[in-house]
């Protein structure tokens, strides 16, 4: 068995075993009895229990990356991309959902989690060609963070065999990141000459997805 085929199997395990007993009680001992692995070579490649973690997001963040000979404007390189990270993740569903039940009760995994995901999607704005130079660059990281938050609360959710209700909230969060700087000078206007808005927009969504508007 060679390292990729090791961490495949305590991966899976792991998740398995996270998705029937809770993030919480899952230990890496655990996984690799389940996965029947060595001890001694799992405490070598997953010190910790979040190593498990970081194993999961570089598989999706390398399917995201894969290179498919794609074009098209930037909103549709971020669709295409961040799909493919939810491809990954839909194969350990259950265990992933486990994880983020946990994430209300354990800070540290919360903090954690949204340092890798900051990292991650990094990665795919770089992939999409999204800018991210300089002060207005940072803005839009932290929008695009905000899409894929708002869409991973709709994965949990979405019980659909293709994922359709996860693309359409990634179509409704690119559209919106694509569109809410226009609303919302549009809003200021309509409010000042008639105190009431014209954009509907969902009060669920109070996500920081105008930066990104100017790139998408």
């Amino acid at each position: 068995m060679d390292n990729d085929q090791f961490d495949d199997a305590l991966l899976r395990a792991a998740m398995e075993r996270a998705a029937l007993y809770g993030w919480g009680r899952l230990t890496v001992v655990d996984a690799a009895r389940d996965a029947g692995v060595p001890l001694d070579e799992a405490r070598r490649r997953f010190p910790v229990k979040t190593a498990i973690l970081l194993k999961l997001g570089r598989l999706a963040d390398e399917s995201a990356l894969v290179d498919d000979g794609s074009t098209g404007t930037v909103r549709e390189q971020l669709f295409d991309v961040l799909m493919r990270r939810f491809d990954v993740l839909q194969q350990y569903r259950e265990g992933v959902r486990a994880v983020m039940r946990a994430l209300p009760f354990d800070p540290a995994l919360a903090l954690f989690l949204g340092a890798t995901t900051a990292e991650s999607m990094r990665w795919m704005a770089g992939a999409a060609g999204l800018d991210l130079s300089g002060p207005a660059g940072v803005l839009r990281l932290q929008g695009l963070i905000g899409v894929w938050a708002y869409t991973m609360r709709a994965w949990e959710r979405d019980d659909t065999e293709d994922m359709s209700r996860t693309m359409a909230a990634l179509d409704q969060a690119l559209d919106r990141a694509g569109r809410l700087g226009t609303m919302l000078t549009r809003r200021g206007a309509a409010t000042a000459e008639t105190g009431q808005s014209m954009d509907p927009i969902d009060p669920s969504i109070d996500l920081p997805l105008d930066p990104l508007s100017d790139q998408l």
